[in-house]
């Protein structure tokens, strides 16, 4: 058995990151969100708490800690708003990850330190409009200038997280640079024929910034190609096999949230002369996403235990998002039905849970890809 014990420092950020979500995301998180406003000051202060560098090694300014410490983070954070933790899930797995696991000693020196004190961000370019689960069928190119010194790039992304900010430094995205062969280039902000499109109207994440990209004869460093060439595809999926702990523990935390939420309102709201909380239909249906949210996190926490000590994670990685994603939307549907009205409106946190929960069922790989994973990982190709 997988021992799920936390370490003291495990237990002391999973305290101080709930301290930081309760005090000062939770007051202010709710007009960020209906202004579709990214929260600047509260990256910036997650970025003094050292956050973005939790998985980082020290040279490079980061906290030499570990996956789980981040997901611990993640779950903290969106047990108040999903906007804030995607920004920082996306910010590390999605963002300095790639350039950590792959990069040369120079890119690292370069890219790594204001990423890991969350002074800059990075986007993670691989969705394509004509692409979705199948990311393989990549149409934006690379090619070679005639003096070999230049990568020219030419297509687009979408969907693309963390790419829009003022504080965006450079997006990484996945490109054919040549028959049947994917490769990964650091394309920096400010590049000339790379154009960010204004920000997408979104149902839920409403504070997190999201867009669409073009690339029109983009010319970069032939030295900006990250890992070996050829192999950039097969990069970014380790890199989404990773991810998909990371919003596990993130969807968890919403989960989590919604019956943080369902409690309290429950022993506040009175009908029929009593607490609604008094009443069994109520009870019940609390307990039940309570149960969720707790396997969930057993789910997400074995498969960073697993990522954590070297083990093989794949299957556990996918279980943990399809389960951790489900059970997400099915503890929103139910808080928002325990809250009436109330949780139709937006000013509550639970109808930002609802119009946020979806998109975990989508977003790192659908649910239907996560069964895919398993059940090849079984065997059955």
């Amino acid at each position: 058995m997988t021992d799920f014990g936390l370490s003291e420092e495990h237990r002391e950020l999973r305290e101080t990151v709930r301290r930081f979500a309760l005090d000062k995301v939770a007051p202010v998180i709710g007009e960020y969100y209906e202004r579709h406003e990214f929260p600047y000051e509260l990256i910036q202060q997650m970025g003094a708490m050292g956050l973005f560098g939790l998985p980082f090694p020290a040279e490079f300014g980061g906290m030499d800690g570990d996956y789980l410490a981040l997901c611990i983070a993640l779950e903290e954070l969106a047990r108040v708003d999903s906007s804030v933790a995607i920004t920082l899930e996306a910010a590390i797995s999605l963002g300095a990850m790639p350039i950590h696991r792959f990069g040369t000693a120079e890119q690292k020196a370069k890219w790594l330190p204001p990423l890991v004190h969350g002074e800059a961000l990075a986007g993670f370019g691989l969705t394509e409009a004509t692409s979705g689960s199948d990311a393989g069928d990549i149409r934006t190119t690379a090619t070679l200038s005639d003096d070999g010194q230049e990568w020219i790039i030419n297509g687009g992304k979408t969907f693309i997280t963390n790419s829009g900010t003022r504080i965006t430094s450079l997006v990484t995205v996945t490109a054919l640079t040549g028959p049947d062969e994917t490769s990964s280039i650091i394309v920096p902000s400010g590049t000339p024929g790379f154009k960010v499109a204004p920000g997408y109207s979104k149902v839920g994440w409403c504070a997190s910034d999201t867009h669409e990209l073009t690339f029109d004869n983009c010319r970069v460093p032939v030295g900006n190609l990250l890992g070996e060439r050829g192999r950039g595809f097969a990069q970014f999926l380790s890199i989404l096999d990773e991810g998909r702990v990371a919003i596990a523990a993130l969807a968890t935390g919403l989960a989590q949230g919604c019956v943080d939420e369902s409690v309290r309102y429950a022993q506040q709201r009175e009908a029929f002369g009593a607490p609604i909380g008094s009443y069994q239909a109520i009870q019940f249906m609390i307990a039940e996403m309570d149960t969720r949210a707790h396997t969930a996190r057993l789910a997400w926490r074995d498969a960073a235990a697993r990522l954590v000590g070297g083990q093989e994670f794949k299957r556990q990685a996918a279980i943990a998002k399809l389960h951790a994603s489900t059970i997400a939307v099915d503890n929103a549907r139910d808080a928002t039905q325990i809250h009436g009205g109330y949780g139709f409106m937006n000013e509550t946190p639970v109808a930002r849970m609802w119009r946020d929960a979806k998109i975990l069922e989508i977003g790192e790989g659908t649910s239907e890809i996560q069964k895919m994973v398993i059940a090849r990982e079984l065997g059955l190709r």
